[in-house]
């Protein structure tokens, strides 16, 4: 289906539960998924090569490979250790998204209890290792004082990784106006989500009705499995696919990109599909063969073809490589601190 869909580059999301946030056993978790790109690679050679760079993958377009990249969704899977970071990076992770769902210890996200008020001091630490390392900065899922916070403080693009725009569907997700337009001059892309209720008022309405009428069935399924969060996952999907969102148009999604285009301008928008996160995408767009229609609305709209390469991927290339030429030219040399703790400890 990936090559159906024209696909030349994948980023596999190490998505790591707030489970184990809270339970532990959270950078373990994401090795053993890291292992599994490693072994999906060594199993399909001819189809799959490992990239690490924005080089890489134009270098497998040219060997007609799929670019196979690891990306980090959830800066707990750090543990509070710049350390567990640095292992990650030379793993071949390339980017982090700072927080999931869940606030951490050193970052607000954009859902639940904020206590930090953006990033701490070791979260700014955070965002300067990963300015040193060359990985980058992912603000999706994070606060909007977070974000804001990311922006002060990172010398290097950032992105964000699948968020859509406010104004036409408001959920925390999504990311204002305001906040566009410094990614657009911190030189970042924000990558547009499929997941409907992300994108479609209607689709917004139905999900919150949806989440009031399963409940019970829920909350059930939330206390059988609440040691098991791997099955617990299985079982609020299956739930969630036996209850669909209603069908949203794939011209939604493309009056996204148009008003992040109008707001940020062309070169800072790209696509971020999360079919790993949901099931709920609009029609004609259901899985990762069907790219090609996006491509096919854009055209319809009047887009040139130079401008929907950018969409579709060298907006994104040229963050990744201006990310990776800041690292090289970094005067910050000494990899910071190890821990949360000792970053954070009071000044006597």
């Amino acid at each position: 289906r990936m090559k159906q869909g024209g696909l030349t580059a994948e980023f596999f999301s190490l998505y790591v539960k707030r489970w184990y946030a809270t339970n532990g056993g959270a950078a373990r978790r994401a090795i053993d998924m890291v292992d599994a790109v490693y072994r999906a690679v060594e199993r399909h050679p001819n189809d799959l090569v490992l990239a690490t760079s924005a080089a890489d993958i134009r270098r497998a377009k040219r060997q007609r490979k799929i670019a196979a990249l690891m990306g980090i969704e959830g800066g707990h899977v750090i543990e509070n250790s710049l350390g567990v970071l640095r292992e990650f990076y030379r793993l071949g992770v390339r980017y982090m998204t700072l927080t999931w769902n869940n606030s951490n210890d050193w970052a607000d996200a954009g859902r639940g209890e904020k206590t930090h008020n953006g990033l701490t001091d070791f979260g700014k630490e955070v965002v300067r290792e990963m300015n040193r390392l060359g990985m980058l900065v992912d603000v999706s899922h994070v606060s909007d004082k977070t974000m804001s916070d990311a922006l002060d403080v990172s010398r290097a693009p950032i992105i964000a990784s699948h968020s859509s725009a406010r104004a036409l569907a408001n959920q925390p997700r999504n990311i204002p106006d305001d906040l566009l337009r410094r990614i657009a001059k911190n030189g970042g892309v924000v990558m547009v989500n499929y997941y409907t209720a992300f994108l479609d008022p209607k689709a917004i309405e139905a999900n919150r009705e949806r989440s009031e009428r399963l409940k019970a069935q829920s909350d059930a399924i939330d206390e059988q499995f609440k040691n098991d969060p791997e099955q617990l996952g299985e079982e609020g999907d299956k739930l969630d696919a036996a209850n669909p969102l209603p069908p949203t148009p794939i011209s939604i999604l493309v009056d996204h990109i148009d008003y992040i285009v109008k707001v940020a301008g062309i070169d800072s928008v790209g696509l971020g599909s999360d079919f790993d996160g949901t099931m709920d995408m609009p029609e004609d767009l259901k899985d990762v063969s069907q790219l090609p229609n996006i491509t096919y609305e854009l055209l319809r709209r009047g887009y040139s073809e130079k401008d929907i390469r950018k969409i579709l991927g060298e907006n994104f290339l040229r963050v990744f490589a201006q990310a990776e030429a800041f690292a090289r030219s970094s005067s910050r040399t000494i990899s910071g601190e190890g821990s949360v703790r000792r970053i954070n400890r009071p000044q006597k």
